[in-house]
């Protein structure tokens, strides 16, 4: 299976860095993992609503570049649908046994993302009502995945 990730914005702190690398790593074994990172617009601490919505296109339309339209789209989206590891593993084996062999994760900017690529999801993805850093996000996204994986394999690292 491919596993793409699209996320706005650069990792610039070097201990998330050590985590992406470390589960791309471990991925290596399970996936095919591509990870594709879209420049971020500048965005003063106060903007007003339609510029942040301005903000959120620009960002959406580099992101709408980098899709591949024949994966499975899933944006995290703070309203989107909460699932437990083992039911986000069970999602992602359902996705396979059924012919789906790339999976397309987007991770929105510190705004979010725009209506038009929510609109475009197959899935909207949320892993918690709380409010994470992108650059974290990241690197939960990339362990939850590896987890998934363990899970559907049975093998001990889901506890």
């Amino acid at each position: 299976m491919k596993i793409t990730i699209i996320s706005v914005g650069k990792i610039k702190e070097v201990y998330f860095k050590k985590a992406i690398e470390e589960y791309t790593k471990r991925l290596s074994a399970y996936c095919n993992l591509e990870q594709i990172e879209i420049p971020d617009e500048k965005a003063p601490e106060s903007l007003s609503v339609k510029e942040e919505t301005i903000i959120k296109n620009k960002e959406g339309e580099r992101i709408l570049q980098k899709i591949d339209s024949s994966s499975y789209l899933v944006v995290l989206d703070i309203k989107g649908l909460q699932l437990s590891s083992e039911a986000l593993a069970e999602k992602i084996e359902a996705l396979g046994v059924y012919g789906t062999s790339h999976l397309s994760f987007v991770i929105g900017g510190s705004l979010g993302l725009s209506d038009e690529i929510i609109k475009k999801a197959d899935m909207k993805l949320s892993f918690s009502k709380m409010t994470f850093p992108h650059q974290l996000f990241k690197v939960i996204l990339l362990e939850q995945i590896y987890r998934s994986f363990r899970i559907m394999k049975g093998e001990p690292y889901h506890k």
